[in-house]
C-alpha cells in the first residue's frame, strides 16, 4: 500500500518541477519609474546654459511624468490602436470624424495643460522657448505622433498674426492650456487645435503647382472671405478645429485660414476621402480630402501664401530638430540602459570595448543634436533684438533640420542593434523609434528642399552666412581640429561653382561645425573630444557609428548618459 502511495505522487511531483524550466536572468529592469529630465545631463546642462535654468523645476516635474510607467503605456496604447475615420453618422448625416484611443487624448490633454504649445507665446522672454523645447523633448520620447497637432497649434501662431482681426479672434483659444478634442464648432469650446494643408497631388515640395482653387464671396483680399474648391493630398492633424491652406486665388497662392465648422454652426464641406496608411507616426491621423466649397478667410497678402506659410513652417521645421533628438535621446537611452545591465561573455555588455565604442558614438551624436536644437531654441527668445540671432535662426533651423534629422534613422537602427534580437521585438519601444526616425526628415521639407532653402538664404542675405561663421568661430583657437574644419568650410562657402550640385556637402559641413563648435564651448569634455575626432579630424571615418578613434575616453561618456532606474 506504501508503494502504490509513492508511485501516485512522483508523478505530479514531477510534473511541477517540469513547469519551472528556467530562471529569467540577464535581463535589464524595464526602463521606468524614473525622471527623464534628470538622469539627461545633457539636456540639464542645455536648459541652464540657454537661458531656462529658472524653468528647472518645472522641468524636474515633467521629467518625474514623462517617465512614470503610467504616461510610458499610455504611448504604447496610443500607438497600438490607431485613429479611425467615421465619414457619416448612424443616420447619414456627413461628420467627417476621426477618433482615437483614450490613450492619445490623454497623451494630447497632458502637452496642451503643460503649454508645449502655447507656453512660449503666453510668456515670452528669455528662456521661454528653450523650457518648451526641453519639455518638448522629454514628451516627444513618450510619444512623437500627438507631437505633431501639438507643434501646428504652437507654429500657427506667426503666420495667423499676419492677419490681426483674425489672431485677435482665436489666439485666446490656440493658446488655451485646455484640450478639447469635440468635433464642435470652435465658437463653442474654449481651446482649440490647429492643422495645415499643403500638399496636393501633382506637387509635393513644389506648393506653386497647387491647383485648389479660392474664389471670393463677397470683397477680396486679406481677411476676406473665399470659397475653396479642390482637394488636399496630405492634411496634417484632420481632427484639428482649422487649418492653415494654401490655394490659388486670382493673385496667385495665398493663404487661408480654414474652420472645419461654419460660423452658423453648420460643417464645412472639408470632406476627409481615407486616412494615411502610414508607415510610423501611427497615432497620430493624416488624410486625403475634398475641399467642396469650404468657407475660408485669406491671411496675409494675396500671392503672398507662401511667404506668410512660411512663418507657419519655420517652426514646425525646428520642432522636428526637437523631435528628432528626443528620438535619439529615447533611442540611445534604450540601449545605455540594456548594455548596463546585460552581460554577455563574462563582462557587461557596457564594459566591453567595442560595444563602448558604439554606444559612446550614440550618446557624441544625441548630445550634438541637442546642443544645436537647444542653441537655436535660444536664438527664438531673442530673435528681432539681435540681427545676429534672426540670422541664426534662418540659417540654423535649415542646417539643423537636415544634419538631425537625416542623422535619426541610422541612430534608431545602431541604438536597436545593441539590445539585439529583443530590440526588433514589438513590445519594447525601438521598432517604433525606428519607424518614426525618417518622418521628421522627409515632413516639412525633405533633405533636398532644405538644402535649397539654405542656398536661397545665403543668395538673399548674405549677412546671414556671416552669422553663421560668427557663431561657429566664436571657438575660435579652442580645438585645432575645429578651426581646421571650419578653415576648409569656408573655402567651401566662398565657391559659388556647381553650389546647388554640391549643396548636400555643404549644408553637412555647416552643422558638424555648429556643432563642434558649441560642444567645444560648452559641452562635456570628453564629449567634444571625442566630436572633433571622430566628425571634423580630416581623416575621419563617420560612415557608421563605432568607428571612434583611439585616445577616445568612452567610459566617461558612457557613464555620463546612462539613466539610472
Amino acid at each position: 500500500m506504501l508503494q502504490a502511495t509513492t508511485h501516485a505522487t512522483t508523478p505530479a511531483n514531477s510534473q511541477r518541477h517540469l513547469a519551472e524550466t528556467h530562471v529569467v536572468e540577464n535581463q535589464p529592469p524595464p526602463l521606468r519609474d524614473y525622471n527623464v529630465y534628470a538622469q539627461d545631463a545633457a539636456l540639464v546642462e542645455a536648459v541652464a546654459r540657454e537661458g531656462a535654468a529658472w524653468a528647472a523645476p518645472q522641468l524636474q516635474a515633467f521629467g518625474v511624468l514623462t517617465g512614470s510607467r503610467e504616461v510610458i503605456e499610455l504611448g504604447f496604447q496610443a500607438n497600438d490602436n490607431k485613429p479611425a475615420l467615421y465619414t457619416h453618422d448612424n443616420y447619414g448625416h456627413r461628420i467627417d470624424e476621426v477618433r482615437f484611443h483614450p490613450a492619445y487624448h490623454r497623451l494630447m490633454q497632458i502637452s496642451m495643460e503643460h503649454g508645449l504649445h502655447a507656453s512660449h507665446w503666453r510668456k515670452p522672454g528669455p528662456g521661454a522657448h528653450v523650457a518648451r523645447a526641453a519639455m518638448s523633448y522629454l514628451q516627444g520620447q513618450v510619444d512623437a505622433a500627438h507631437g505633431c497637432p501639438v507643434t501646428m497649434t504652437s507654429a500657427v501662431v506667426p503666420a495667423l498674426l499676419e492677419q490681426p482681426e483674425l489672431a485677435a479672434q482665436w489666439l485666446p483659444k490656440i493658446t488655451a492650456l485646455q484640450y478639447d478634442h469635440r468635433n464642435i464648432p470652435m465658437e463653442q469650446k474654449s481651446a482649440i487645435t490647429v492643422g495645415m494643408a499643403m500638399t496636393e497631388k501633382q506637387g509635393g515640395s513644389d506648393v506653386r503647382a497647387n491647383t485648389l482653387r479660392a474664389t471670393a464671396l463677397g470683397a477680396e483680399g486679406p481677411g476676406q472671405m473665399y470659397e475653396l474648391v479642390g482637394h488636399k493630398y496630405f492634411v496634417s492633424a484632420p481632427m484639428s478645429d482649422a487649418f492653415l491652406v494654401l490655394a490659388q486665388a486670382p493673385g496667385g497662392l495665398s493663404c487661408f485660414w480654414l474652420p472645419r465648422w461654419r460660423a452658423d454652426g453648420s460643417k464645412n464641406p472639408l470632406q476627409i476621402q481615407r486616412l494615411k496608411n502610414k508607415m510610423g507616426n501611427v497615432a497620430n491621423a493624416s488624410c486625403e480630402t475634398e475641399l467642396r466649397g469650404a468657407a475660408a478667410h485669406m491671411v496675409g497678402g494675396e500671392g503672398r501664401g507662401v511667404a506668410t506659410i512660411l512663418k507657419m513652417v519655420t517652426m514646425t521645421r525646428f520642432d522636428c530638430m526637437v523631435g528628432s533628438s528626443s528620438g535619439m535621446r529615447q533611442a540611445v537611452a534604450q540601449a545605455l540602459h540594456h548594455c548596463a545591465h546585460r552581460s554577455a561573455f563574462g563582462k557587461l555588455l557596457s564594459e566591453q570595448p567595442l560595444m563602448q565604442n558604439v554606444l559612446a558614438d550614440l550618446v557624441i551624436e544625441s548630445e550634438a543634436a541637442l546642443a544645436m536644437t537647444m542653441r537655436i531654441a535660444r536664438a527664438l527668445d531673442i530673435g528681432g533684438a539681435s540681427e545676429h540671432e534672426k540670422m541664426l535662426v534662418r540659417v540654423g533651423t535649415a542646417v539643423g533640420k537636415y544634419w538631425i534629422c537625416k542623422r535619426t534613422p541610422a541612430h534608431a537602427y545602431e541604438a536597436m542593434e545593441c539590445i539585439g534580437g529583443s530590440g526588433v521585438m514589438e513590445d519594447c519601444i525601438m521598432p517604433r523609434l525606428f519607424r518614426e526616425s525618417p518622418v521628421n526628415s522627409i515632413w516639412e521639407g525633405s533633405g533636398n528642399v532644405q538644402c535649397l532653402d539654405m542656398l536661397r538664404a545665403m543668395g538673399r542675405n548674405p549677412g546671414s552666412v556671416d552669422a553663421y561663421m560668427d557663431e561657429v568661430q566664436a571657438a575660435a583657437g579652442t580645438d585645432r581640429r575645429l578651426d581646421q574644419y571650419v578653415a576648409r568650410l569656408g573655402a567651401e562657402l566662398i565657391d559659388p561653382s556647381a553650389i546647388e550640385y554640391r549643396a548636400r556637402g555643404v549644408v553637412e559641413k555647416m552643422a558638424l561645425a555648429l556643432q563642434g563648435s558649441l560642444l567645444v564651448r560648452f559641452g562635456n569634455p570628453a564629449v567634444a573630444d571625442a566630436f572633433c575626432a571622430s566628425r571634423l579630424a580630416e581623416h575621419s571615418s563617420g560612415l557608421t557609428f563605432g568607428n571612434l578613434p583611439r585616445g577616445v575616453d568612452c567610459a566617461a561618456i558612457i557613464a555620463r548618459a546612462t539613466p539610472r532606474v
